[in-house]
């Protein structure tokens, strides 16, 4: 990792660039699979399949069979992990909704608020090496508590034409009603238009990778709404003397296994700990079998060192990571000056890897900066609300006066005459 000591301030905007894939350049490849599914449904899709997973499927729908036949071949031990996890995140999220009262927003005006769920939703998980089984949990569960009324799922199978059993297995606990063996592309595409076998959803949930994210960003224009907008994983640790460089070394390696094209940065008070950090990576990295990944996502990494934790803050604010570890002796005083990031965990006791699986808290965050300005996924990312108002005779008067002056200096006659035809029938 680059160290780079007391960066002034304009040159802070060069050090936090993240290794982000221009995804536009596969825009023109993508749109074409797109198009190829929206025209050709199930076969295009038997054909990707095939051409990009190895698989022959004579149908692309996990059968009920197949889902029960998954939980035998997971150990009692990780479904019990599972089951820990899923009742962590049930208990977080379904704090999460609220009751709406009706508000009189002066005499004779009533106005509410109704909280539905989005009734289509569709998730997409990757499998390979890394089957992201947690993510199940992560969507199916606040989908679950929210009732959306239609809940699929779409993942590549193997060349066996299998489904990872983790992922079947989780699926049915997050209460998934439909799994498909499609992945890439063409599964966002699937979700987006609709097959004949594949339902068209409302709004697409889930990571992927370069194909799946610009598939997103397209079927996003037009067809229908996505989680938000998604790059490589990243974390942040803001760390002073009082951090453990065991522990620090472990959050940033935990990160970086994620992908080559992942970032991690350690923003630091204290020269000590950082040859104390760089001595325990290469000692860690070593240990991991995702180890030349991580050495790769290593090389776009940096530790900063700065001169207070203010300016630790600051530069934190402006990078607005998706994770960020708090790893000083005021953690507490730290966080409630943090106002840009997607997910945050306090102390040296708090990994980054409990908020991927079992502490609750969401795992779907936003990254590449997008945390200034979006969420992670929690209730409300499946939920839709319906404002209503109505008006008694007296509230219609009160407001009347009002409505017709600003329609007709908006030039907008037809709305001051729905008001005045009232006014005067009364």
């Amino acid at each position: 990792m680059e160290v780079i000591k007391f960066p002034p301030r304009d040159q802070w905007a060069s050090i936090q660039t993240r290794p982000v894939f221009d995804y536009t350049v596969l825009f023109d490849r993508v749109q074409k699979i797109l198009d190829d599914v929206r025209q050709h449904g199930d076969k295009a899709l038997l054909n990707y399949t095939k051409q990009f997973d190895n698989a022959n499927l004579e149908s692309l729908e996990v059968t009920k069979e197949e889902i029960a036949e998954a939980a035998p071949l997971l150990s009692v031990e990780l479904k019990q992990a599972i089951e820990m996890s899923r009742r962590n995140i049930w208990k977080f999220h379904s704090e999460q909704q609220h009751d709406y009262d009706e508000i009189q927003t002066s005499p004779g005006v009533y106005c509410w608020q109704k909280a539905v769920p989005i009734e289509k939703v569709g998730f997409y998980i990757p499998g390979g090496s890394a089957p992201l089984f947690s993510t199940v949990l992560m969507l199916g569960i606040p989908a679950q508590i929210a009732e959306c009324k239609e809940v699929i799922l779409c993942t590549p199978p193997n060349a066996e034409g299998k489904v990872h059993p983790a992922i079947l297995y989780a699926a049915k606990v997050a209460g998934i009603h439909r799994i498909f063996k499609v992945g890439g592309a063409q599964a966002i595409a699937a979700m987006a238009y609709g097959t004949e076998t594949v339902p068209k959803v409302y709004k697409i949930f889930g990571p992927g990778n370069q194909y799946v994210t610009a598939a997103k960003q397209l079927v996003s224009l037009r067809e229908v709404a996505i989680d938000m907008p998604a790059g490589p994983s990243e974390v942040e640790v803001i760390a002073d003397e009082t951090a453990n460089p065991v522990f620090v070394a472990a959050d940033l390696l935990s990160q970086a296994e994620h992908g080559a094209d992942s970032q991690v940065l350690l923003v630091t008070t204290s020269e000590k700990l950082v040859e104390q950090v760089k001595d325990q990576l290469l000692i860690q990295l070593n240990k991991l079998p995702r180890k030349e990944i991580a050495e790769k996502a290593l090389e776009n990494s940096k530790i900063i060192i700065v001169k207070s934790l203010e300016e630790a803050i600051a530069f934190t604010n402006e990078y607005a990571p998706e994770h960020l570890i708090i790893s000083t002796k005021s953690y507490m005083v730290v966080s409630e000056n943090i106002v840009n990031a997607g997910s945050v965990f306090l102390g040296n006791m708090t990994p980054e890897s409990a908020g991927d699986y079992a502490s609750g808290t969401n795992h779907t965050l936003p990254t590449n900066g997008y945390a200034k300005a979006y969420n992670g996924v929690n209730l409300d990312s499946f939920i839709r609300k319906i404002t209503f108002q109505q008006l008694t005779p007296e509230g219609l008067t009160n407001l009347s006066n009002a409505i017709i002056l600003m329609a007709e200096n908006e030039g907008l006659q037809g709305h001051a005459n729905a008001v005045k035809l009232r006014i005067e029938r009364d």
